[in-house]
């Protein structure tokens, strides 16, 4: 069965500045995803650490940084532990950041399941998961989005 890229859109009441400051600053990532922190090197090429008290730590690399439109990272699947992110260990996760009002569209997408090295039922847990997080973790950002000065 192929694995469909996971697809995320919502409307933050927050300027795109703000939005924008949400989603790559680390201490504002901790504060809506990464609950035990998170570690950003802001440019194509550095290196992400996203850490979680209750799951651990997963690495990534940015992709793509065009302020205040633009975030891409690649982070490790469950299955690759602590790993650096790679060719079949790793999905791609997009930001796309769109001015509406006074307010951000904020469209996630993670792609790259069918990629995993690893067996078709732990590729479709970890998208079951993902789809289920992002959905959570986008309303998370939007409510943090909304409330926090940044």
């Amino acid at each position: 069965m192929a694995l469909e890229q996971i697809e995320r859109e919502t409307t933050i009441d927050a300027p795109v500045e703000r939005v924008w400051a949400v989603l790559t600053e680390p201490e504002h990532v901790g504060g809506w995803f990464a609950d035990a922190g998170a570690e950003i090197d802001l440019r194509p090429g550095g290196a992400m650490r996203l850490s979680w008290a209750e799951f651990g730590s997963v690495q990534a690399r940015v992709e793509v940084v065009e302020p205040p439109r633009r975030f891409a990272y690649r982070w490790t699947a469950h299955f690759a532990g602590d790993a650096e992110p790679a060719a079949g260990n790793s999905t791609l996760v997009e930001f796309t950041l769109t001015p509406e009002g006074g307010g951000t569209r904020l469209r996630v997408i993670e792609s790259g399941f069918d990629a995993l090295a690893t067996s078709a039922e732990a590729a479709e847990r970890n998208h079951a998961d993902n789809t289920s997080g992002w959905k959570e973790m986008t309303r998370r950002l939007a409510d943090y989005a909304q409330r926090v000065t940044a």
